[in-house]
C-alpha cells in the first residue's frame, strides 16, 4: 500500500469519487439524446437500431483493446498523469462529439471514448495503493456508489439538457470531464512510489498478454470467470430492458426512468454504506456469495413478474447483487503484489469488455426468440430467466475459488 499523509489520503479518495462521478454523469448525460442524434444522420428508427448496436460494441472493443495498455502504463508511470490524460481525452471527445456533422465522427468519438473511459483501469488501481487490502472491499464499494450516482443523475440532466438542443447535453458532459482534469491537477496526489513500479511491456500490454497475469493464479482465473459470469448477466439490463417493459407491461419513457432512478439509488446506497460494515461482519467470501444469491432471486423475479409492480419489486433482493463485485474486485487485489495491480484492472476490463460485446448479442436474439405471437420460446422473461440461472453458476464458482483465494492469501502471509 501507498505510503501518504491521512490528509492526502482523504483528498485522493475524494478525488477518486469525484471524479467517477463526472466521469459516469458525463456518460449519461448523452444516454437520453444519442439515440435520437444517431436517427438525425441514419434517416430511419431501423438504421439508427444497427447504427447504435454497433457503437457499443466499437465502445466495448476499445475497452478490451486499451484497458491493458492503460493498466499497464500506470503500472510504469504512475497513475496520475494516466487518470489527468484520460479526463482531458474524454472532455475532447465530448467536444468532438457535439460537434460532429456526420455518423463518422460519431463513430470516431465513440472510439475515442472508448479509450479515454479506460481510466477507470487507472482508478482501481489507484485504490489499490492506498488502502489496506482488508478495507478494499469498501474502497470499491465507494467507486460502485459513484458509478451509481453519475448514472442517477446522469440521464435526468440529459434530457432536461436535451430539451434545450440535442447537442447541448455533450457540451455539458465536455465541462464536467474539463473540470475532473483541472480538480486532479491541482489536488490529486501520486499514489504509486517510483520503486514499486513496472517497467512497460507490450507482452503484458496487450489483451492477451494481460490476462496472462490471470492465467497464472489459479485464484484469479476462477475469480476471472466469475467476473465474466457477473458482467454478462448485467447486461441484459442495457440489450432488452427497455423493450421489454414496454412490450410486456405497457411502460414508457417516464416509467423506465423512474425504475432506473430507483435501482441507481438503491445500489448507490448498497456499495456506497452497506458493503464496508457486511463485509467486516461476514468477511469479503461470504458477503460476495449473499451478492450472488440475491442478484439470482431478483432476476428470477424480473422474469416471472406478471405486473410492472412486481418487476420493480424484484429490484429489492436484486440490490444486494451490489454486494458482490467490490468483494470479489478485493478478493483479486490481494493476490497479486502493487506494481501489478494496474495490469491486474487491466486484465479485468478486458474480460468486462468480451462480456460487453457478447452478453447484448446473447440476450438480444434470445428476447427476439421469446417475444411476439411467432415466439420460439415460451416465455417473455427467458432472457432474465437464463441471466438468473448465468449467477447462480458464478455464485457457486465465486464461493469455490473464493475459498482457495483465501488460503492462497493465509499461506503467503504465514511465517
Amino acid at each position: 500500500m501507498s505510503i501518504l499523509h491521512p490528509k492526502a489520503r482523504k483528498a485522493a479518495i475524494a478525488f477518486i469519487f469525484v471524479t467517477a462521478v463526472l466521469d459516469i454523469l458525463s456518460m449519461g448525460v448523452i444516454m437520453p439524446v444519442l439515440p435520437s442524434l444517431i436517427e438525425e444522420f441514419a434517416g430511419s428508427s431501423a438504421s439508427a437500431g444497427i447504427w447504435n448496436g454497433a457503437f457499443v460494441a466499437m465502445w466495448a472493443a476499445m475497452q478490451f483493446l486499451a484497458s491493458p495498455v492503460i493498466g499497464s502504463l500506470s503500472d510504469r508511470y504512475g497513475r496520475r498523469p494516466v487518470i489527468l490524460i484520460s479526463c482531458a481525452g474524454l472532455a475532447l471527445d465530448w467536444m468532438l462529439m457535439a460537434l460532429a456533422p456526420n455518423l463518422w465522427w460519431l463513430a470516431v468519438g465513440r472510439i475515442l471514448g472508448g479509450l479515454t473511459s479506460s481510466s477507470f483501469t487507472a482508478i482501481y488501481a489507484y485504490m489499490a495503493d492506498i488502502t489496506a487490502p482488508e478495507n478494499r472491499a469498501r474502497a470499491y464499494g465507494l467507486i460502485g456508489a459513484a458509478f451509481s450516482g453519475g448514472f442517477v443523475l446522469g440521464p435526468v440532466v440529459g434530457g432536461f439538457l436535451g430539451e434545450i438542443g440535442p447537442r447541448a447535453p455533450f457540451w455539458f458532459a465536455a465541462v464536467l470531464s474539463g473540470v475532473a482534469f483541472l480538480y486532479g491537477l491541482f489536488i490529486l496526489p501520486e499514489s504509486l512510489p517510483v520503486e514499486k513500479r513496472m517497467a512497460f511491456s507490450w507482452r503484458r500490454a496487450n489483451p492477451i498478454g494481460a490476462m496472462s497475469l490471470l492465467l497464472r493464479h489459479v485464484e484469479l482465473t476462477g475469480l476471472a470467470a466469475v467476473n465474466f459470469l457477473l458482467y454478462f448477466s448485467h447486461h441484459v439490463f442495457s440489450a432488452i430492458f427497455v423493450l421489454y417493459a414496454m412490450h410486456r407491461y405497457g411502460w414508457g419513457p417516464r416509467e423506465v426512468g423512474l425504475l432506473l432512478a430507483g435501482v441507481g439509488v438503491i445500489d448507490m446506497v448498497m456499495q456506497g454504506t452497506v458493503v464496508g460494515p457486511v463485509t467486516k461482519r461476514l468477511g469479503d467470501r461470504n458477503t460476495m456469495l449473499v451478492g450472488f444469491v440475491g442478484g439470482t432471486i431478483g432476476m428470477a423475479m424480473m422474469g416471472w413478474a406478471p405486473n410492472g409492480v412486481w418487476f420493480a419489486l424484484a429490484m429489492l433482493p436484486n440490490a444486494l447483487w451490489g454486494l458482490a463485485m467490490p468483494t470479489m474486485q478485493a478478493l483479486m487485489t490481494r493476490q497479486v503484489g502493487d506494481d501489478e495491480q494496474g495490469q491486474l484492472q487491466g486484465a479485468n476490463n478486458s474480460v468486462a469488455s468480451i462480456a460487453g460485446i457478447a452478453s447484448p448479442l446473447f440476450f438480444g436474439w434470445v428476447y427476439a426468440m421469446s417475444a411476439g405471437s411467432n415466439a420460439w420460446l415460451p416465455h417473455p422473461g427467458t432472457a432474465f430467466f437464463m441471466a438468473a440461472v448465468v449467477l447462480a453458476a458464478a455464485g457457486l464458482l465465486g464461493w469455490r475459488v473464493g475459498v482457495k483465494a483465501e488460503r492462497a492469501e493465509a499461506a503467503t502471509r504465514a511465517p
